[in-house]
Order: C-alpha cells, then structure tokens, then sequence
C-alpha cells in the first residue's frame, strides 16, 4: 500500500538508518528531522534505529531522539534495548573466521577494528582507527597483537581504508568466504564484517516479530549498500537519493538527499499528510 492510498495510517514500525540518512559529517540532527520524528511517534508509529554503529555509539543519538525501542546496531548483528540494556538478538562472527578476516587484512598492510561486548580494540592508534573514533565517538582500545588478545568471537570487524581499497578489499574477502560472512560497506572507508545470518533486513525480521508487526506494515529508509536488506525486506523501502543505484532500485520510491531533509520528507509523506487528511 502506498502511503497517499486513504487515509488510514498504514504502517506502524519504521527503522532508520543514522549515518548519511539522519546524519551529515558533523553528526547534528537537522530541526526538521528531529520534528518529524517526534510527530511520527506521537501519532502513535514506532521508531527505531538501524545503525552499523556499535550500541554505545548509537545510544546517544536515540536519546537525543527519544527513542525507547531497541536498537538495531552491528549492521543488524545486534538488537538491544536502550533502556533495560538487554540484548535480545546477537550473532557475532565465528571467531576462527574472524582470525582469518584479521590476518587478511594484516598481510595487506591494513587497519582492523574488532567489537567485543560493545568495546572497540586495535592493534594500535593509527589515522584511519582516530578517523573511525571521531565519527563513532567512543573510547579506543589498543591491545597489541590482535590475534593474541581476540579469545572470543567478535560481534564484527572492520577494515578501514580508502575507499578504492576497501572495493578491492570487499571483493577479496567474498571470494574467499563468499556466503559464510556477511561483507558489506557502510561509509565509503568502513569494510563492515558480520555473522553470515545478520544483516539490517534479518534484524528488522526479528524485531517485527518480537513486537508483533507485520512485515507489511514496517518501513526501512536508508542510504547505503548495507541497508539494501533492510530495504528489500520492509513492508515499504525507501532510499535517499544519494543512495547506490542498486539500493535506489530496490527501493519502492526515492527520497530527498541528507541536506534536502529527505528523511523528513518520506516520514511526512507517509504518516503526516495522511494524518492530516483525516
């Protein structure tokens, strides 16, 4: 159903994606999209985010929007409430493949970030791990040998680089795991490593089902490749206008860019002017 079909409010769970989609480089919610959230709950929708950021790195941001639902973060490797701070769904990588991913990406010559119980470890302080910490905006951990110090498996990895690297470096990694890894891009230097079952598509599954909503009346808007899943899978996905063509195609419609407010834009069209009908 598409959101001018009546005048009946016609879905009741949205996932948002930060980055890109919510957030620009300085990490400030625009005034329009902060007020267009608030009037898409208060009619009675539920909101979520659906980040790749770590829990703690996506925390602050549902607080500032007062968001109580849980949280999808990891890439969709783990659901977890902001409030209770139970974790109701995690599937980390399976800890040898993760040595692999690590030992790849050393004989490169390339940065690594591993996530054990939402803490971030390094090797060591490098350009690329104080670039990730500056956007991600948590504590760094360097521990030495990686390999030595990672004893269980990590909720995800990531290898940061350019970006013309991290392409080359995400078709390397495919070939070698092809389907037993989830291998995904989020900003355009972060090769983002994941339990094979986990993307932001499975984990919206999960989270409909834990609160009893229909996939058809869930909504997914975001501007990456790894919110294609999220997309495809949603009752109704919509994609920024700045988003890759194969995410703009699997897309029911196309949204506004980051400084259009485009994510205002789809909320207001949806829920908004619907409500206003009535």
């Amino acid at each position: 159903m598409r959101p001018d079909d009546g005048h009946r409010l016609p879905y009741r769970l949205v996932a948002l994606d930060l980055d890109d989609t919510l957030l620009g480089r300085d990490l400030v919610f625009s005034s329009k999209a902060k007020r267009a959230i608030q009037r898409v709950k208060e009619i009675g929708v539920l909101v979520t985010l659906a980040t790749g950021r770590m829990f703690q790195s996506a925390l602050p941001f549902a607080q500032e929007l007062e968001i109580t639902l849980p949280l999808i973060c990891y890439q969709g490797a783990l659901v977890r409430d902001p409030i209770s701070r139970e974790v109701l769904f995690h599937r980390p990588v399976p800890l040898e493949q993760a040595r692999q991913v690590i030992e790849m990406a050393r004989h490169w010559g390339l940065h690594v970030n591993a996530y054990v119980d939402d803490e971030l470890y390094v090797e060591r302080i490098t350009p690329e791990a104080e670039r990730y910490v500056r956007i991600a905006r948590v504590p760094l951990h360097p521990v030495g040998d990686l390999l030595a110090f990672l004893k269980s498996p990590p909720t995800k990895v990531v290898i940061v680089s350019e970006e013309a690297t991290i392409d080359h470096v995400m078709g390397e990694l495919r070939a070698v795991f092809g389907s037993s890894l989830y291998i995904t891009k989020s900003l355009p230097m972060f090769c983002e490593i994941a339990h094979s079952e986990c993307n932001k598509g499975t984990a919206l599954a999960f989270l409909a089902s834990y609160l009893h909503i229909p996939q058809e009346e869930t909504v997914a808007l975001g501007d990456g490749l790894n919110d294609l899943e999220m997309i495809q899978w949603a009752g109704l996905g919509i994609a920024m206008t700045h988003a890759p063509l194969e995410v703009q195609a699997a897309a029911e419609w196309v949204t506004g860019s980051l400084q259009e407010d485009g994510a205002a834009q789809a909320l207001e069209r949806i829920f908004l002017a619907v409500q206003a009908a009535k």
